[in-house]
């Protein structure tokens, strides 16, 4: 049986195998240092997921201060900029195609030799039905049920008594790029997903792995037919999400929130744990826990229905 702590304890792809240093990361961009030729480079993150050791981009003077500032220890700028104390800087003259570059070279995409990966660990009693696509280094649990046509890419981690149903993607590519004259520059994705315990999948829904994070979804939750989960999304324990909702990257959703049918939200925000979104609603921003939401843009439940009321009466009393 998976333990969390074991869950989040197998190999993160975006932490290097062996440790680097700022000199030898430099010499494979071919870019300016400052810093130390030993300063030491473990991985490489998005800024809301780095920690000490990691390398974060920023290509923007609105973010400078936001990635000079945060837990990452190595910033890949595309600025002259001074050093914060006890930080080292990599200076790109295109950041983002140089994270790639690293994403490339540390994490390099390996096709698969066989419908189900040598390298993959399946726990006891857990069955895999026909048509099943199993990825490298991918881990499932016990007692779990994998139904026909479900695609699991590499690296995903799905815990103990999971479902998934027919035609479930896991793993997709994040939906992040970067707009150039020539065209629009994808962001090479190397995260993950991971499926807590007793978390069941509907079928033909589709859960982006993180750029270099994790896309999580906690123990107990439940997901309808058609649901989309973008990159680096962190769903809460015990949440309900029905049908042909859209949930864009970079969201958390708290525990015990329930999320009716085609919901959608924009990327970023925070639903507040016991929130209840009704069908239909466009999540425009963050809101509280503990309280009924509808319509576009989203509004209490009660307020709205107000409204919708009022508006009624207006009308109907403009047509007498």
């Amino acid at each position: 049986m998976f333990s969390e702590l074991e869950i989040y304890e197998t190999i993160q792809p975006m932490k290097f195998k062996t440790a680097q240093t700022l000199k030898s990361v430099s010499e494979l961009l071919n870019c300016a240092a400052v810093g130390p030729d030993n300063f030491p480079v473990l991985g490489m993150n998005e800024i809301h997921v780095v920690t000490p050791g990691d390398i974060v981009f920023v290509d923007h003077p609105k973010y400078y201060d936001k990635a000079l500032e945060s837990a990452a220890t190595i910033v890949l700028i595309n600025k002259e900029v001074s050093c914060p104390e006890g930080k080292a800087l990599l200076i790109s003259d295109d950041p983002f195609r140089d994270f790639n570059k690293l994403t490339n070279h540390f994490n390099p995409f390996v096709s698969s030799a066989s419908r189900i990966s040598d390298s993959a660990v399946i726990g006891k009693n857990t069955i895999i039905q026909p048509q099943v696509f199993i990825g490298n280094q991918v881990r499932i649990g016990e007692n779990c049920l994998i139904h026909p046509n479900v695609v699991i890419y590499d690296n995903c981690v799905i815990g103990n008594n999971v479902t998934i149903h027919a035609g479930t993607v896991l793993g997709g590519d994040a939906f992040y790029y970067k707009n150039r004259p020539e065209g629009y520059d994808k962001l090479t994705s190397g995260g993950r997903v991971v499926l807590e315990d007793r978390v069941d999948l509907g079928a033909l829904c589709s859960i982006d792995r993180g750029v270099s994070g994790d896309t999580i979804i906690k123990e107990g939750t439940k997901v309808d037919n058609q649901v989309h989960v973008g990159h680096d999304t962190v769903i809460g324990r015990k949440c309900l999400i029905a049908s042909q909702t859209g949930i864009a990257g970079c969201v958390v959703i708290e525990d015990e929130v329930t999320i009716w049918g085609q919901v959608g939200t924009t990327s970023g925000i925070t639903i507040g744990k016991g929130a209840v979104i009704l069908g239909q609603t466009g999540v425009t921003k963050s809101v509280e826990g503990g309280k009924s939401y509808f319509g576009t843009p989203i509004t209490e439940s009660r307020e709205k229905l107000k409204e919708m009321a009022e508006i009624k009466k207006i009308i109907k009393d403009q047509n007498k």
